[in-house]
């Protein structure tokens, strides 16, 4: 990375839309498969009502809170090097 207020290379900045354009595809990948693990735990195969009941919404809430806590944590274990408690 460029310091001293001095532009970034060409190189350099390719690098930085590269991690960037990882990174992006990397949180769509997370999201559509938190979308689909917890549409399929929380919403019934049969459609009888055109929007989510209360047991839905619930259960949907609490998967998608598990799922970001669960990947936070992962992401800080990787981060840190240190190993699983």
């Amino acid at each position: 990375m460029a310091a001293n207020n001095i532009p970034p290379s060409g190189f350099e900045k390719d690098q930085i839309f590269g991690m960037a354009e990882k990174e992006l595809e990397y949180r769509v990948d997370l999201f559509n498969k938190m979308t689909q693990t917890c549409f399929n735990k929380c919403v019934d195969n049969r459609y009888k009502e055109s929007e989510l009941n209360m047991g839905e919404n619930s259960c949907i809430d609490r998967c998608v809170s598990k799922y970001w806590h669960v990947t936070n944590l992962i992401g800080q274990l990787l981060g840190t090097g240190r190993p699983p408690m």
